[in-house]
């Protein structure tokens, strides 16, 4: 899957916007076509690879220095995760947090201590770090929600989130230019986050799946299977025409539309062959039922989320109303904010919530008769 990218030099058009402007919108409630090519304007990921043909020793030099430059990266993480845990924002309840950029890995089934039965998505966080914030006065969205206006009182800022490290020496200079002043490795894959300013978090900045709680409420937003061009039986459920007594040839057509008479037209929205899938879907207020802090893996109620295993998804906090008050909140009463710190080690390993059956502990116990 092809990741969002976002511009961290300056702009290219006159009217203010980004050269680099896949941003997620998230409250778009209006339909989106899918996009099965860039725009001219994203940046080049991969280079093109030539045999070099190095050497034994030169390859091993090279090596040698691709772990110095990670070192280097790692102490200057290490060091803008100090000064960002040594500065802590008050959380209220107004503020945006930011996302996170998931894996959707698979699905499992869970059961209650009164034996019913969940389904439940792994998503996976794998190596999300902050690679720049941009402030409320700069930040320009890619595309203006239809339905909504920016409030220009309260603006967001964004944070451009990365994921998953790769090998420098596969990338374009253009592409690694991007990371050259966050102190982390190049990352596959990007996304932009809105913020409120108060939840900034400087470049470098570590998101684990402690970002959320067991309980906690999510929204989740990904992208569908591509099932390319599809008739009617397939992409809307039509049961076809007949299959005996006379008929010929419309088996699986989508027989009679009512274009005729005073219409004399085919009305927008009527259920027709085309393009199917490839299009972002959300699914609002899922609830995270297990965390396991070793692999950075939560178990999130519900098995239709969009897209295919491996692929990617985006997690923020919910927005609905009446699972928000109570949802962001941790056993302390708060989330951590604007994120949990790295340095923070606890002995649970999983944490499962209360109405789960944790099989890993014992359910019954037998005593010794005397």
């Amino acid at each position: 899957m092809i990741s969002c990218v976002c511009s961290l030099t300056r702009p290219l058009f006159p009217n203010g916007r980004n050269a680099i402007n896949p941003v997620p919108v998230r409250s778009k409630n209006y339909l989106n076509r899918p996009r099965l090519r860039n725009p001219a304007w994203f940046v080049k990921k991969l280079r093109t690879l030539h045999n070099e043909h190095l050497t034994k020793d030169n390859s091993a030099f090279v090596g040698e220095i691709k772990l110095a430059a990670s070192k280097h990266r790692t102490l200057l993480q290490l060091a803008l995760n100090g000064q960002q845990e040594s500065t802590g924002p008050e959380w209220s309840p107004a503020v945006r947090r930011t996302g996170v950029i998931a894996k959707k890995i698979g699905q499992y089934p869970l059961w209650t201590r009164d034996g019913s039965k969940i389904r439940t998505t792994l998503l996976q966080i794998i190596d999300n770090e902050v690679v720049k914030y941009i402030p409320p006065e700069q930040y320009r969205p890619a595309q203006e929600p239809r339905q909504q206006r920016r409030n220009w009182r309260k603006p967001y800022g964004c944070l451009l989130v990365g994921a998953e490290s790769v090998d420098l020496s596969l990338l374009t200079k253009e592409y690694a230019g991007l990371f050259r002043h966050s102190g982390v490795l190049p990352k596959k894959h990007l996304c932009r986050f809105t913020v409120s300013p108060e939840a900034q978090l400087l470049p470098g900045t570590a998101l684990t799946v402690d970002h959320f709680h067991v309980g906690q409420y999510v929204d989740v937003r990904g992208k569908t299977v591509d099932r390319g061009f599809q008739g009617v039986c397939k992409r809307w459920g039509f049961s076809g025409m007949p299959k005996s007594h006379g008929a010929t040839k419309t088996h699986r057509r989508p027989g009679n539309i009512g274009a005729g008479g005073e219409k004399a037209r085919v009305w927008p929205g009527t259920s027709m062959p085309g393009h199917m899938g490839n299009r972002w879907r959300m699914l609002r207020g899922l609830q995270i039922l297990r965390i396991n802090r070793r692999h950075n893996v939560m178990w999130v109620r519900g098995s239709n989320i969009a897209g295919s295993t491996n692929g990617l998804v985006y997690v923020y906090d919910t927005i609905l109303p009446l699972r928000q008050h109570g949802a962001k909140r941790g056993p302390d009463g708060q989330p951590p904010f604007p994120t949990a710190p790295s340095t923070v080690t606890s002995a649970e390993e999983e944490v499962w919530l209360d109405e789960l059956q944790d099989f890993g502990q014992l359910s019954i116990t037998y005593g010794i008769d005397k």
